[in-house]
């Protein structure tokens, strides 16, 4: 089978290699799944790049977390799949050396999600790190709900920070679902129309606009969750959110809290990595996306503000790229025929 490969860390077009590889086994409690679109993160470019989560493993690494694809094999004890259901996986190379980036990756049983037949394989491929760091986002606070479902987060506000990423499609995407009023900021008018398309009720572009007067006119109580992309925004996050609300933070920097102004509206402050998520996190995080999957809430494409960009496997080098130059959209790279 084909692979891409990397040997040590180092920009993609000198350490991404395609190779051929012997065919994995299956395991007890395993499942091979034969990928469709393998998805690239930023934490996926951080790995190959020598500066990711640190998981104990060294190259050679073949990289990428989530994918999508058709069950291929099944090992003994499995149960609830079988071969030529259509699948999505989450955290294939973390801890491991085999990420998505192949034609067959052999998984636990527990990051095989089974989706329904006229589930496009574009979607499984977008879920993964960005969708269960939405929902550990949405669910971080100590008065929320520990799994989202309908209903779950009705009669709250909130405000998601880069509306036109990954994450931040997905957090809009899964808090409407789950009955919340959404507010999100963009930086500019294009990503604007793609966060709306994503289903944000109020759209705020933080090079026009100020803010923090825009979200109060939107909202009497200010954002009970925020869902936050850059350390650099907390000022603005504590000077919006409710009292006694929740600013969920998911990306690495440098923080410098102003305490006893946070102290004043009891505001918690929470980092999520879904990587290192209690395994029933996870478990409720994974649950809650597959439903929200189901039942077609969950959607992708530039209609749903999430624009696919498609890259061979033999074009890896360029998708990690692409990612590693904020490409507008989810890059997927095209590893089997559907």
């Amino acid at each position: 089978m084909r692979a891409a490969v990397f040997a040590e860390p180092g920009p993609a077009a000198s350490v991404l290699k395609i190779t051929d590889r012997a065919l994995p086994r299956v395991g007890a409690g395993e499942v091979r799944v034969r990928i469709v679109l393998s998805a690239v993160n930023p934490t996926d470019t951080g790995t190959r790049a020598g500066r990711g989560v640190p998981d104990g493993v060294s190259p050679p690494r073949v990289p990428n977390q989530d994918g999508a694809g058709v069950v291929d094999a099944v090992g003994e004890g499995v149960t609830g799949l079988e071969a030529g259901d259509r699948v999505w996986v989450w955290d294939a190379g973390y801890g491991r050396a085999d990420g998505t980036a192949q034609e067959f990756v052999v998984l636990p049983r527990a990051q095989v999600v089974r989706m329904n037949d006229d589930v496009p394989f574009e979607v499984g491929a977008a879920l993964g790190i960005p969708a269960l760091t939405a929902h550990r986002c949405l669910t971080v606070a100590a008065d929320g709900p520990a799994r989202l479902a309908p209903g779950a987060l009705s009669g709250r506000t909130v405000l998601v920070a880069g509306g036109a990423g990954a994450v931040g499609n997905a957090a809009i995407q899964l808090a409407k679902w789950a009955g919340a009023t959404v507010l999100t900021t963009v930086s500019s008018a294009e990503k604007g129309r793609l966060a709306t398309a994503a289903g944000a009720d109020a759209v705020i572009n933080y090079r026009e606009e100020d803010v923090a007067d825009r979200v109060r006119a939107l909202s009497a109580t200010g954002p009970h969750v925020v869902v936050e992309v850059s350390t650099e925004n907390l000022d603005l996050d504590l000077d919006v959110v409710a009292p006694g609300g929740n600013i969920a933070l998911y990306v690495p920097g440098t923080v410098t809290v102003p305490s006893f102004r946070a102290m004043l509206k009891n505001v918690s402050l929470d980092f999520v990595l879904t990587y290192t998520t209690t395994p029933q996190e996870k478990a409720d995080a994974v649950a809650a996306v597959a439903e929200a999957v189901g039942t077609g809430a969950f959607r992708v494409g530039a209609e749903a503000g999430l624009p696919i960009v498609r890259f061979p496997l033999d074009r890896i080098a360029e998708a990690h790229e692409a990612v590693e130059n904020h490409a507008v959209g989810k890059v997927v790279i095209e590893v089997t025929a559907p």
